[in-house]
């Protein structure tokens, strides 16, 4: 008997599994659909995508990792602290990462379990339509089966892009996944890309003692952040902390061999040659569509092979909905999160909805970097005359308590209106920071609303209500 739904998710990471839950707390039957791309040790499927599994949570654990080694090999001195000897067990390391990937992928199942979302392993393939019913096949390793929903949900996310010239096999040429599994520390380590995976990952092994040389083909660096923040975090990355990084690049060779892996670039009228242990290729990522099936039903995909969709998710067929990484908009978890809760309460006849302006973007970088709203480039260009609020983490007491007065808090609000429009962080808990500028901003404050909020002290987060009041140049501290 084939199965019933009223709502089908294709996809089992960020976006699916939050988008089954809301459905099924909504009182819709509901049921997600994941493949055995990731797999226990049992072989049993793992949820949380590439997130949990490959991305956003193991960086941030050897991140985390990597930060305490550097600041016991070179920041607790200045506490009085003296250490001798000190050394890494990188299995260890990447063992506690599996451990907190385990926990949480568990922790889903649990969750799916409580709130009666049926799972069903395999691969989604759209077939057709019967009466008013999307008819979905599961190809999983108990056979095949058909499965029927009112509404379907496409969370398949995306995939790391690589380069035709560039073969990777996550042994000695990784992307994302390969990179997170290193079995030690690379002497040398090459990097294609100077984005956040480029970034982060890259910091993660120079801190652990990796000779590391990012190589990226765009000529402006963090090109997508406010120009103060790029500015300042250039400084700290190439003067601080060491890492090479060559902008305007191109690639015109790489080869492998016993020794390591040659990578022959061209940087203006110069020829150059890096040698490494490892490379990792971190050039961006392309949704995932593979297979899927939308020919069969008619679903369109954009000029970037994304499936189409309006504002609020839906796509060009009824009853079809896309979230997450495989439509158009940032690819950030907490944005395809956002997006299925906002499908699955529309689907319920609830007015779900998503402030696409209030997106919060995040680097896991030391020091962090985030922002939400706009940067001055993108307000000079379209014209619209604002107020600067800048404050320095080096007028911060909790920042000299805590050694590091790195980065500031920039804020930008409307000339007219004193409108928050922007906010730009970078510097220790910048992705904790930005929560409250996200909050202000979804709540149309302008920057004296920020300035009149008590702020506890000594915090980092004075330095936000500092710029608040910068804005009308009335700031107290600085």
């Amino acid at each position: 008997m084939t199965k019933q739904f009223d709502v089908l998710v294709i996809g089992g990471g960020p976006g699916g599994y939050v988008a089954a839950i809301r459905a099924a707390q909504l009182g819709l039957t509901a049921a997600c659909i994941e493949k055995e791309t990731y797999a226990d040790p049992k072989g049993e499927v793992r949820l949380g995508g590439t997130c949990l599994n490959v991305g956003c949570i193991p960086s941030k654990a050897l991140l985390q990792s990597s930060e305490l080694f550097d600041q016991a090999g070179h920041s607790f001195v200045m506490h009085g602290i003296a250490l001798d000897n000190l050394k890494v067990d990188v299995g260890t390391m990447v063992r506690r990462k599996d451990n907190i990937v385990t926990q949480l992928t568990s922790g889903i199942k649990g969750l799916f379990k409580k709130n009666k979302v049926t799972l069903l392993g395999g691969h989604g393939r759209f077939v057709g339509r019967e009466d008013d019913a999307w008819q979905v096949e599961v190809t999983g390793k108990d056979g095949v089966e058909l499965v029927n929903a009112k509404n379907v949900i496409v969370a398949t996310g995306s995939k790391p892009r690589h380069l035709d010239s560039v073969p990777v096999d996550n042994k000695t040429i990784c992307d994302n996944v390969g990179a997170l599994s290193f079995d030690g520390v690379p002497k040398r380590l090459g990097v294609i890309g100077a984005g956040v995976i480029g970034l982060e990952l890259g910091s993660v092994w120079k801190r652990l003692g990796s000779e590391v040389t990012i190589l990226e083909v765009l000529p402006d660096f963090l090109a997508a952040a406010d120009p103060a923040v790029a500015k300042d975090a250039w400084k700290v990355f190439t003067q601080k902390q060491g890492l090479n990084i060559y902008l305007g690049v191109k690639i015109t060779k790489v080869t492998t061999g016993k020794k390591g892996t040659s990578v022959e670039y061209e940087i203006g009228d110069e020829t150059k040659t890096l040698e490494c242990d490892k490379l990792i290729v971190s050039v961006g990522r392309v949704p995932c569509t593979d297979g899927l099936g939308v020919e069969n039903v008619g679903v369109q995909i954009d000029e970037r092979g994304r499936i189409a969709v309006d504002e609020h998710c839906q796509t060009n067929q009824p009853g079809i909905w896309a979230v997450g990484d495989v439509v158009r908009g940032p690819m950030l978890a907490h944005k395809g999160m956002e997006e299925g809760v906002m499908v699955a309460e529309r689907i319920a006849g609830q007015a779900g909805h998503v402030n696409y302006d209030a997106i919060p973007w995040v680097m896991y970088t030391h020091p962090e970097i985030a922002w939400v709203g706009k940067t001055e480039t993108q307000l000079k260009n379209e014209g619209v005359e604002f107020r600067v609020g800048l404050i320095p983490f080096l007028a911060n007491g909790r920042a000299l308590g805590q050694g590091d007065t790195t980065g500031f808090v920039k804020l930008l609000a409307d000339a007219q209106t004193d409108r928050i429009l922007g906010v730009h962080v970078i510097g220790n808990n910048a992705s904790e920071l930005i929560a409250e500028a996200v909050v202000a901003m979804e709540f149309g404050a302008s920057a004296e609303d920020l300035a009149r909020c008590c702020h506890a002290h000594p915090t980092l987060s004075e330095a936000m209500h500092e710029a608040a009041l910068a804005i009308d140049k009335r700031a107290l501290h600085f």
